[in-house]
Formats: C-alpha cells, structure tokens, sequence
C-alpha cells in the first residue's frame, strides 16, 4: 500500500459476473479502502472493478510478499451444464494493478 499514491485496497469477494470464455469479468468485494499517499485513508462503498483478462494481468505493477499471501475460497462456485455447484478455494499474495476500471454500483444501477 505504501508505494501507492492514490487508489482503492479491495479485501475479499462479495459477487462477479464473466462471460463464458473468461474474457469480460466484473467482481465486487466484501471491503473497500481508499488509499491516499501510501496510507489507508478511509473506507468506500458500492464498488466494482471491471476489465478483460489480458489487460487486467497486463496491468500487475507489484506483488506482495508472503506476509501478504490469504487463502480464500467459496462453497457455491457454479459448474457445467446441467448446473452443478463446486467448493473452490485459492490463495494469492496482495498486487497493485493500474489504470483498472472502477465502478460506483450504485450510480450504474441509476440509484
């Protein structure tokens, strides 16, 4: 967080949408932090990023270290045709990733 200047800190995952060649995607998650100056300044809400997969992985300017890594994961991940439901889980370090789309949910919803 230090190094970033001004930008949003994304913990968890609430809700996503992506198009079925995992191309198009939009993900909510469970809290947001507004970052100003290298330092947590504040918390947001009604937030939403959005790209494709090429520019979003394109776009990774830092991983964290180990201290970083969580575990995360979800009990309903849908599957196949007919539907099927599947746990899943994976881990990540925390990253930095610029000039990604940020939605307000509640203007897009014309709230």
């Amino acid at each position: 967080i230090e190094s970033v200047e001004e930008g949003i800190y994304i913990l968890g995952d609430k809700s996503w949408s992506i198009d079925m060649q995992r191309y198009n995607f939009q993900f909510t998650g469970q809290q947001f932090h507004r970052i100003k100056n290298g330092k947590l300044a504040g918390q947001l809400k009604d937030v939403a990023y959005q790209a494709t997969t090429t520019d979003f992985w394109g776009s990774m300017k830092a991983v964290g270290g180990p201290s970083t890594y969580v575990l995360g994961g979800a009990f309903n991940c849908g599957k196949a045709q007919p539907g099927q439901v599947a746990a899943v889980s994976h881990g990540c370090p925390a990253a930095v990733f610029d000039k990604i789309n940020i939605l307000n949910t509640v203007a897009e919803a014309g709230k």
